[in-house]
């Protein structure tokens, strides 16, 4: 009995947990989408793009100072654990006129990491709050047009995010001053669309 037990550890148990995880990246290993066709970023500035990129969009709004911490939180919790993957981007749609604020923003961020992947773009009034009407959320921009609200947008330009989410159901954002909402939900969501497009590549390798 000792012999088939150890067996059965060494051998069947291992083959198990290969197959229901095999199958969870099969049934789970999507992040829904919630919104098509965002309107892109290149209607603002030409040289940047959802296309092609893992996006986490955010509205920092013309107080920067307000949404520093913001800022922080996002670089000590989602950018610093992505940002060397080459279709990684960090974007904040920027009113123009802030600058000079983003300028000693990005000073800061630079202290603790690399930036390279930490885009601002910097748009009218009007611009921004027309590519944020087209996330198409429950969610709103503040009087300075911002919020503290981030959001996941792929490769081919949709919203993903949670349709099924234990505490909001429909999810549409993160919300950056909650470490906890950044941790325990955003980490998982990015490694989730991130391993959804090497899955996709892998097979498309494969397959050629």
């Amino acid at each position: 009995m000792k012999k088939t037990f150890v067996l059965i550890v060494l051998f069947v148990l291992p083959i198990v947990a290969y197959l229901f995880f095999a199958s969870g990246v099969t049934n789970f290993g999507r992040l829904p989408i919630l919104t098509e066709a965002v309107s892109d970023l290149d209607k603002i500035q030409p040289d940047v793009s959802f296309k092609g990129k893992i996006t986490i969009l955010g509205f920092l709004g013309n107080d920067v100072e307000l949404k520093k911490g913001n800022a922080f939180n996002l670089n000590q919790k989602i950018y610093k654990r992505f940002y060397e993957f080459h279709d990684f981007q960090m974007v904040m749609l920027m009113p123009v006129g802030t600058e000079e604020k983003v300028e000693e923003l990005k000073k800061e961020l630079g202290n603790l990491v690399d930036i390279k992947n930490w885009i601002f773009v910097f748009g009218e009034e009007s611009e921004i709050k027309e590519l944020f009407s087209s996330l198409r959320t429950d969610l709103s921009l503040d009087d300075n047009t911002g919020t503290p609200y981030v959001f996941i947008v792929d490769k081919e330009g949709n919203l993903r995010g949670r349709d099924k989410d234990e505490d909001e159901g429909l999810k549409y954002g993160f919300n950056a001053v909650s470490v906890a909402d950044l941790n325990n939900k955003m980490v998982d969501d990015v490694k989730i669309i991130l391993a959804e497009y090497r899955l996709a590549l892998k097979n498309n390798n494969a397959d050629r």
